[in-house]
């Protein structure tokens, strides 16, 4: 997927937050025309309030066109993160913007296949899974053992699980931005 130059981003981000504004009964503009330029792919919406991370949900595999997948992540991490209550319109006034689109899943032998913060990761062992985005192990100054020791934790397996058990590992790399909703704010690359 190519990589989207700021104009681009800023059309997207201003699109995708306000595709939340619906529930509150606000109009929402036709898409950005580069959605439909773009490959389905997978997406993670992230909503931060004061710093805070507010709601987060995605989809690991784009299944839908590009635009439908945002804006269902969108929706989601506003109003069905199950970390968080429903979203109000206050806070959404409020909130912060993270999209990230996803390039494919790439299975790996082994977590030293990993950069930290440049690939993101998925395990999935015992039926069950857990992933973090690239951005999560510079957000929280995570070394690989730790960045591990927790994905196996998110995934619901004992911390130490990718030393001594049996497990697949995915990396794979994001395109990462977002916006403040504040009038005159710069975009956050």
């Amino acid at each position: 997927m190519r990589t989207l130059n700021s104009a681009e981003r800023q059309e997207v981000l201003n699109w995708v937050y306000d595709s939340i504004g619906t529930s509150w009964e606000r109009e929402l503009s036709p898409p950005p025309e580069v959605l439909a330029e773009l490959p389905r792919c997978g997406v993670f919406v992230t909503l931060h309030l004061n710093g805070r991370l507010r709601g987060c949900i995605g989809f690991i595999e784009g299944r839908e066109p590009l635009e439908v997948s945002l804006k269902d992540a969108a929706h989601s991490a506003a109003f069905n993160d199950p970390r968080f209550p429903s979203l109000t319109e206050e806070e959404w006034l409020k909130s912060d913007l993270e999209i990230s689109l996803l390039s494919p899943l790439e299975e790996v032998d082994s977590p030293e296949d990993l950069t930290m913060g440049e690939h993101g990761a998925l395990i999935h062992a015992s039926n069950r899974q857990g992933l973090f985005l690239p951005q999560v192990a510079s957000e929280q100054g995570w070394n690989r053992e730790t960045f591990m020791s927790h994905l196996c934790m998110k995934a619901g397996l004992p911390m130490d699980y990718w030393q001594r058990g049996e497990y697949t590992l995915y990396r794979f790399t994001a395109q990462v931005f977002g916006q403040s909703p504040e009038p005159g704010s710069e975009e956050k690359d």
